[in-house]
């Protein structure tokens, strides 16, 4: 049991902050994302090219993902949100934007990368392994774990007191309030995309310590984001942290006990029943707010 607990930790680390990029783009902007698998996979390449071409140390490696993420979420505003902001039927061609950013996106990482894998050098290998019960703790996890809680909680208190991540705040809470109390909603864009990339870009450097990197690296995690963010109530911070460790425990249990051929049935169920008698997400939120 305790191995189910430790790959749930694992597991919940990693699905949150691609889910809390993409909630925080809905909260903020009511923008849906489709292109965060491409960010994705192009900051585990940048991440990569770091460690081959920088430094393999571990806070060079994590930046530079983190970095490019950013850099990803930049460009989505720039290429989709901004022109698109405010046109008819904006929502559903921000998707189909997007959509489009992720086939064009994988084109290019073939083009420039091929299709060979690209693999990390272990970026944990310096902290301890341990038991704790009859699992073993490997470096890669407790190294997952922390660098998750220390990005997320400086974000977060960046977040609750700068400008800006009170800007950021108030368009969560109202976009009409925030444009009455002068609010840019243009400009606070850049920051909710770059922290929405910052995560995924994490995210991308801590799966490619399991996962090798290649063109198509970025579909699933993308994939597990929306679900995790759909489950938790699309827009809730809070929510996409609880569905993440819900999902996380589903997948954990079901490779404990069925196996891996089992777990996209348990996830349906899972999110059959979680959607049944919660139709908004775990903590989903009403038309008048969107977090």
């Amino acid at each position: 049991m305790t191995g189910v607990i430790v790959t749930t930790i694992n597991l919940t680390a990693i699905y949150a902050l691609v889910a809390l990029g993409i909630s925080l783009t809905w909260a903020g902007l009511g923008f849906l994302n489709m292109s965060a698998g491409v960010m994705y996979a192009g900051a585990a390449y940048g991440a990569w090219l770091v460690s081959t071409e920088i430094s393999t140390n571990v806070v060079v490696v994590l930046l530079g993902g983190i970095l490019t993420g950013a850099v990803f979420g930049a460009l989505v505003c720039l290429t989709v949100f901004l022109p698109l902001d405010g046109k008819p039927n904006w929502e559903i061609r921000t998707i189909t934007a997007t959509l489009a950013l992720s086939f064009v996106g994988v084109n290019i990482y073939q083009w420039k990368f091929g299709p060979q894998f690209k693999q990390f050098e272990p970026l944990f290998s310096w902290l301890p392994q341990f038991r704790l019960g009859d699992a073993l703790v490997k470096p890669t996890v407790t190294g997952t774990v922390i660098a998750t809680a220390v990005v997320v909680t400086i974000v977060l208190v960046y977040i609750g007191s700068s400008r800006i991540g009170l800007g950021v705040r108030a368009l969560t809470q109202s976009a009409e309030g925030a444009a009455l109390v002068g609010i840019n909603r243009r400009t606070a864009a850049f920051a909710i995309l770059g922290v929405s990339g910052a995560f995924v870009g994490l995210a991308a450097v801590l799966l490619g310590q399991t996962f090798f990197v290649e063109p198509n690296s970025g579909y699933v995690p993308l994939i597990k984001g929306l679900i995790v963010a759909l489950l938790g109530g699309l827009g809730s911070l809070r929510g996409a942290v609880i569905a993440a460790f819900m999902v996380a425990l589903c997948e954990a249990l079901t490779l404990q006990y069925f196996g891996g051929a089992w777990v996209l049935i348990t996830l349906f169920l899972l999110i059959s029943i979680v959607l049944i008698i919660r139709p908004r997400g775990v903590a989903g939120v009403l038309e008048t707010t969107r977090a």
